[in-house]
């Protein structure tokens, strides 16, 4: 469906907004335009997603959730979380990934139709122009999902990535002694991973630390990326004691590595993460990472969204939730001062 309305978009020369507007009888489509649009649809053979027409059809209520990935413990958690508020509301959960082979604009718009759904769950790690706009014309209720603090008059629910490097950064330092920190964060544009840095580099300040540029490496939140930044960092002439990985994935990268040139953690190199999902529990020896409660992260953005559902007439203000975040002590750093 989301090729097709793309498809339509560029024989109409339209954006793909227009589009789902026209299909949705918006009355800010020009007349002429919705007719083009209509009679290009009707030579695709579009129809909307049958499983959503059949939920509207049974006046079901119905959530969308766009979500970067639907594979990986993290996403499964917030899932579980946002479904398990929904279904005792009696609400239907419809998930859509918004990963590299489908656009999230058509996730979106896909969503936001008029009538198929009564509210919509964002988790977006960034954020483009063209989804902002849509956002911000949208009826529909809206909660995102995001690193950023806030977005204007949208509500968020987020988690608290700043604390919680900021917390693990002065543990590793105070508590454990580690002087030397090497870092591998998240992409480049990524809210999650902009916030933890923030949090990384505002704590060493405060202590007093010096801060490695060379020391700080790109990585993309999966195990390959962990794997290539933790090569980087251990071929450097001067490397790190410890290496805090804004992810559990990178750092189960980490582990690979260190075991492949027969690096023994944490004797040889420490490894700290981020998330705290259940295979850093279960590798040898645990991992030392950054809680965070993903069950809650998603059963709060639906108990916010099912308030903003059934007050959808009354105007309030935007609320921006923070989820905290805790400290697991695993095996995986040591005291070494």
């Amino acid at each position: 469906m989301a090729a097709l309305i793309k498809e339509i978009a560029k024989r109409a020369n339209v954006s793909i907004a227009t589009v789902s507007r026209a299909l949705n009888d918006h009355p800010g489509v020009k007349p002429e335009t919705k007719e083009l649009i209509l009679k290009i649809a009707h030579e695709l053979e579009y129809e909307p997603s049958g499983i959503v027409k059949t939920l509207v059809r049974r006046n079901n209520d119905v959530i969308g959730f766009v979500v970067p990935e639907i594979w990986g413990e993290f996403y499964t958690d917030v899932i579980n979380g946002i479904d398990e508020v929904a279904s005792q509301e009696g609400f239907h959960l419809i998930v859509a990934s918004s990963h590299s082979k489908r656009n999230i604009v058509e996730s979106v718009l896909n969503f936001m139709q008029e009538s198929l759904v009564d509210g919509v769950i964002l988790m977006i790690p960034s954020m483009n122009e063209q989804v902002k706009e849509i956002i911000s014309k949208s009826r529909t209720p809206i909660v995102l999902i995001t690193g950023k603090n806030e977005w204007g008059n949208i509500n968020t629910v987020s988690i608290d990535n700043f604390q919680g490097t900021y917390s693990m950064t002065k543990y590793l330092v105070e508590q454990l002694g580690y002087e030397k920190i090497g870092v591998i964060r998240g992409p480049d544009g990524n809210y999650d991973s902009s916030e933890r840095l923030e949090g990384f580099i505002s704590a060493m300040l405060e202590m007093g630390k010096s801060i490695r540029n060379e020391w700080i490496i790109s990585g993309n939140f999966d195990v390959k990326s962990g794997e290539l930044g933790c090569s980087r960092l251990l071929a450097m002439l001067e490397k790190p004691e410890v290496i805090f990985c804004f992810n559990d994935m990178m750092a189960l990268g980490c582990y690979k590595y260190a075991h492949s040139i027969g690096l023994t953690i944490p004797d040889d190199i420490g490894i700290v993460g981020f998330d705290h999902i259940t295979l850093s529990e279960i590798i040898y020896p645990t991992l030392t990472t950054v809680h965070v409660p993903k069950h809650e992260l998603g059963s709060e953005a639906m108990s916010l969204l099912l308030r903003l559902i059934k007050n959808k007439n009354q105007i309030f203000e935007p609320q921006h939730l923070k989820v905290s975040t805790g400290i697991v002590v695993g095996g995986s750093t040591k005291k070494v001062k």
